[in-house]
């Protein structure tokens, strides 16, 4: 052995592993996945090395990584029988944070321009993975011996600024590297904060590390026969090692992929749809994702949080990785795996990159696409899908305004043609009536209070299709839609309704006109904006209608109910009257008998009252409503 020497750490690897320690990672557990990517990538290596130099490495096989965990000592040892590190080596990339034993590996396969053939996947680029043991251990001792050397070397660091190094007797069978990590104290509280416990690392090796290449190993307890057997322990594989999206697709079964969405995403029943794509190139990535079936409890909510799930060669970095997923399609559950991503030092946020845009515009694009397909070719499953999540793809429309024309083709509407069922605005489009100009909706709770509405008594007389916007999001999403192939979208309770039977503007008889002023007149302002003949009524005597450029009724509800007032600005409300309804005969014969009778008033008040109950808004006064009409009735 040679004399142990003590080494200060280089002045930004002092201030990194300060860093490390109190700071610079959310999540202390992720160390077990940072020391097994190191020793991942130190097998990597060692495979590398016996396919080039089959003289020195031809010994190299059951390449693994062994885990051994002793609870009383709290001493946990993570080993690998990879190429390991000559005591230069270690110094250089233990002993410094700038420079990576993994990227100077690299660098070297570049410049024998073998790393794109040579089949090797390194994990551990970043050059900090190894001190974020620091954070969980008081004490941290590193052994490993090189196939290139004859020796062994030991370090040694307590995280206090120095470390001491040593050669050691490490036998030739014992290539590779062990850490053996004395740890600090654990939360009793908290029982996944005991990193000596085997169980809580086998469900971190099952959380971070599932997908490494080779076997990770570990003794656990054999299943007893008697109770008061001697326990005993049997060396067990930790990882499943198949990483499935990096297979090809042609040899993975439906059922398989179904499987590991129910198991991976905690879901009971299987996915509506499947995309499993591989982009090489200028970008590098393996997606695979997920549309469920069933939208889970309030999945539109803004705490229920979106995103895929991130890897780096098969290595888990982070879960809801948002930036990954437009808002609207927060339902899409998946994963990408890419070795490009650009990671800051903690490895958990990911950087805003130019890159990264690229891969979330082209997986949302993968997913429009399937949807086009499935609307176009699977009719009746796509309706299925959109029973589920069709008010998230609303949302899209205008909450990003650069997708307005490809989501709008994806929407459905039941509609007064399509009760049961859907259309789509290309097929309300292409049923449209000779001489309509707009498309019609009206808004509501369901399908039977829309039905009920008397502002559609005259489209229905003409056969004009009506929309049911049922859902909240409906009237926020037409604000910005606005059109469709050429066709205004018209609210059936918004703006003047314009016969499209006549170009000719309505010229109404100075009697009626003098009516209708009387009206609003006693009404007053703060009720009505306006008093007008309706050309929307057929059958009803009298509906409220709002504004145009106002909000509607409904929409003005749907905030209300939501808590925003919008400062008293409510739809500006506009009476419409059926003027041949015979209830109207009634009011112009006692106009004309005496324009200022209180039964005028009150005639009017009624008028207003019942377009208010039809409209479904609260009345001001729901006792003075009652014994206006009880006076009528004595009358």
């Amino acid at each position: 052995m040679s004399e142990k020497q003590v080494h200060s750490f280089e002045a930004e690897t002092k201030e990194i592993l300060n860093l490390m320690v109190h700071s610079i990672y959310t999540h202390k557990e992720i160390f077990l996945r940072e020391l097994i990517s190191n020793a991942s990538d130190a097998l990597d290596k060692a495979r590398f090395e016996s396919i080039t130099k089959s003289d020195k490495y031809k010994n190299i096989n059951d390449l693994k990584i062994t885990i051994s965990t002793n609870e009383e000592t709290r001493v946990i040892t993570i080993s690998d029988n990879g190429i390991g590190m000559t005591k230069d080596e270690v110094i250089s990339n233990i002993g410094s944070i700038a420079r990576s034993g993994t990227k100077l590996f690299l660098d070297k396969l570049k410049d024998k321009n073998e790393s794109k053939d040579s089949g090797i996947d390194l994990i551990g680029q970043f050059g900090v993975g190894f001190y974020s043991a620091f954070m969980i251990s008081d004490d941290i001792i590193l052994e490993t011996r090189s196939v290139d050397s004859d020796k062994g070397v030991r370090w040694q660091s307590t995280g206090d600024g120095t470390y001491t190094i040593e050669e050691i007797e490490r036998d030739i069978d014992k290539r590779g590297t062990d850490i053996i990590l004395k740890l600090k104290d654990f939360d009793a509280d908290d029982r996944d904060s005991n990193y000596a416990d085997r169980y809580n690392i086998k469900r971190l090796i099952q959380k971070y590390s599932d997908y490494v290449n080779y076997p990770i190993m570990m003794d656990m307890p054999k299943l007893k026969e008697k109770p008061e057997d001697k326990e005993e322990f049997e060396s067990q594989i930790m990882n499943s090692m198949v990483s499935i999206w990096q297979k090809n697709k042609n040899d993975i079964t439906r059922v398989e992929y179904d499987d590991f969405y129910k198991a991976h995403f905690h879901d009971y029943q299987d996915p509506f749809e499947v995309i499993h794509t591989k982009v090489e190139g200028t970008i590098e990535y393996t997606a695979l994702l997920f549309l469920p079936k069933k939208s889970q409890f309030n999945f539109l909510a803004p705490d229920n949080e979106r995103g895929l799930d991130l890897y780096c060669r098969n290595v888990f970095i982070m879960s809801k990785c948002k930036e990954l997923l437009p808002e609207y399609l927060r339902f899409v559950k998946g994963l990408v795996d890419s070795p490009d991503f650009s990671l800051n030092i903690s490895r958990e946020v990911l950087q805003h990159t130019g890159q990264l845009k690229k891969i979330a515009s082209n997986i949302e694009k993968k997913v429009l696409e399937l949807l086009e397909k499935k609307l176009k070719n699977e009719r009746e499953s796509y309706e299925q899908f959109w029973s589920e999540f069709g008010e998230s793809l609303k949302v899209g429309i205008y909450s990003d305004f650069n997708k307005k024309d490809t989501l709008s083709k994806l929407l459905l509407f039941k509609s007064s043609e399509h009760k049961d069922d859907h259309t789509s605005l290309t097929e309300y489009v292409s049923r449209m009536k000779e001489g309509q100009e707009f498309i019609y909706y009206a808004a509501g709770s369901d399908s039977a209070s829309i039905e009920k509405l008397p502002h559609l008594e005259n489209l229905r007389t003409k056969g004009y299709e009506v929309l049911y916007f049922m859902d909240r999001v409906d009237e926020f999403m037409v604000q910005t839609m606005r059109e469709f192939d050429g066709k205004t979208l018209r609210s059936v309770s918004q703006g003047s309704f314009e016969n499209s039977d006549s170009k000719e503007e309505k010229i109404i008889d100075a009697k009626t006109n003098d009516i209708l002023n009387a009206i609003k007149e006693v009404l007053g302002e703060t009720k009505v904006v306006e008093v007008t003949e309706s050309e929307r009524l057929t059958e009803s005597a009298v509906c409220l209608v709002s504004r145009e450029g106002s909000m509607t009724f409904n929409m003005a509800k749907v905030l209300a109910e939501s808590g925003q007032d919008m400062f008293g600005m409510g739809a500006e409300r506009i009476l419409e009257i059926n003027i041949k309804h015979p209830i109207f005969e009634k009011i112009k014969n006692e106009f004309d008998s005496n324009k200022s009778s209180d039964l005028f008033k009150e005639y009017s008040e009624l008028l207003y009252d019942e377009a208010c109950i039809l409209e479904g808004i609260k009345l001001d006064d729901p006792m003075l409503f009652a014994k206006r009409m009880n006076s009528l009735l004595m009358k």
